[in-house]
């Protein structure tokens, strides 16, 4: 996005699950922040109201956990405060799910992926989110065809393995983490190593390490954290090898129910994770992320 894109009167808002959230980056950015309404009709249908005045360049905040109730209302958003007065709505979308689903992996499938990324393309100027879980896809501007912004959380990271986990190695569960455990790694000054996944199903996978780690602490970090079972195993294999405290640090705490637990059953001392999605493992803050994104781009 250029230095001209994100010009003019800039207001942000959102629905009330991500109220707190948004109002921090309004406050990151100086400007004033407008709730969003949602009423929901007997028959399950939404009616979504914004503030009459809605800016000439709108903001909307909203993460995409449980997706499936939560993508309609964000397209009548984006179509609410048009017609409210903004030339230019942005998303800015912390989680943005649907991202895994990139091909059709067996016959009769869609890509999920091109049809969020196609929907909200059409209703937004820009979308801003962090750590898209995109595999095969290098960039985030091949799925959704207006600007688009990645958010570097690897800093926010970094600074809680300095502060939190000195002398650690950090560790990544599996090749495609590499550049992001790296980031983190080189920031906080600390040692790296990335294992290799072989993943037999949704819920069984083997991960091996080709070097024992050189620490009695390690900390993996990942990008997602959804049945936990990766997280889980590379917990166990590190506790194999002989690290003594093994902590996770994950960006997106989707967390399926028993997830969580499984991961501190296989030895995990402390799990946190960044506040993209509320959950109680939430300790690292990215709505300041966000508002300087979206400050270098005004």
């Amino acid at each position: 996005m250029g230095n001209d894109s994100m010009g003019g009167e800039l207001k942000v808002h959102a629905f009330a699950d991500g109220a707190a959230y948004a109002r921090r980056i309004a406050r990151g950015l100086g400007v004033s922040f407008a709730p969003v309404r949602l009423h929901r009709f007997p028959d399950g249908e939404s009616l979504v109201r914004v503030a009459p005045q809605a800016g000439r360049h709108a903001v909307l905040v909203r993460t995409l956990s449980d997706p499936n109730s939560k993508i309609l209302d964000t397209l009548f958003a984006a179509d609410a405060l048009r017609r409210a007065g903004a030339s230019r709505v942005s998303l800015v979308v912390p989680y943005l799910a649907y991202m895994r689903q990139d091909k059709v992996f067996h016959p009769g499938e869609p890509i999920s992926q091109r049809v969020i990324g196609k929907l909200l393309g059409e209703a937004f100027d820009a979308v801003l989110t962090m750590e898209p879980h995109l595999h095969r896809v290098k960039n985030l501007a091949e799925v959704i065809p207006c600007e688009t912004s990645t958010v570097a959380v690897a800093p926010a990271v970094a600074r809680w393995v300095k502060r939190e986990a000195k002398g650690c190695v950090v560790v990544g569960p599996d090749a495609e983490s590499w550049r992001f455990v790296e980031a983190i790694a080189r920031a906080a000054g600390a040692a790296w190593i990335v294992g290799e996944k072989q993943r037999h199903g949704d819920r069984r996978v083997k991960i091996t390490f080709a070097r024992t780690p050189a620490a009695n602490h390690a900390v993996i970090v990942d990008d997602i954290a959804s049945s936990g079972v990766t997280l889980a195993e590379a917990v166990r294999e590190l506790r194999r090898h002989g690290v003594v405290n093994v902590d996770a640090v994950v960006v997106h705490a989707v967390f399926a129910p028993g997830a969580l637990a499984m991961v501190r059953r296989a030895g995990a001392r402390r799990i946190v994770s960044c506040d993209t999605i509320s959950h109680p493992t939430n300790a690292i803050r990215t709505a300041p992320l966000f508002a300087e994104a979206l400050r270098r781009a005004r």
